[in-house]
């Protein structure tokens, strides 16, 4: 089973710069956490782009969502921003695709060496391998259906929709 990576900035891929004070993308840190985590699992990895989910518009969305749809494999991770992962989301089910789409993400940058997002890929690999079609969030160790979920901005965790 072979699953497509599709890479699109995010939390996951910042770097900071220690003169600017500033969080900036240079470059994706997935093959580096690929090798990192021992990945055994066969993956085809495609950067679509480097942005933070607050300035994704919804044209890049809608090239997400092409990619996804012409994907040669059914089974497909994408690493998103956490701020708007949900709204992505929602676009991708609503192109009725019958593939497994996981979306995860990072609340903490990889390079900042504390950060969560070495278990979410981990995570939403497993998943991508076992749910069936359908588009999921996954973070923390959980999947939740698309429009079964939110981002609590208070603790920062991901939660069933009340």
């Amino acid at each position: 089973m072979k699953i497509q990576v599709f890479v699109t900035g995010g939390t996951f891929d910042k770097e900071y710069d220690e003169i600017c004070g500033k969080l900036y993308f240079k470059d994706t840190h997935l093959r580096e956490m690929l090798e990192l985590g021992r990945n055994k699992v066969d993956v085809n990895v495609r950067t679509l782009m480097m942005e933070d989910s607050l300035q994704m518009t919804d044209e890049d969305r809608y090239i997400i969502v092409a990619n996804c749809r012409k994907a040669k494999y059914d089974r497909i991770v994408i690493t998103h921003g956490t701020d708007t992962m949900v709204v992505t989301a929602k676009i991708i089910a609503d192109a009725g695709l019958d593939k497994t789409i996981i979306l995860t993400g990072a609340m903490i940058p990889y390079k900042f060496g504390s950060s969560d997002g070495l278990f979410n890929l981990g995570s939403a690999l497993a998943f991508a391998q076992t749910l069936p079609s359908g588009v999921y969030i996954v973070m923390n160790g959980r999947y939740f259906h698309h429009d079964e979920v939110v981002k609590n901005k208070k603790t920062g965790v991901f939660e069933e929709r009340e």
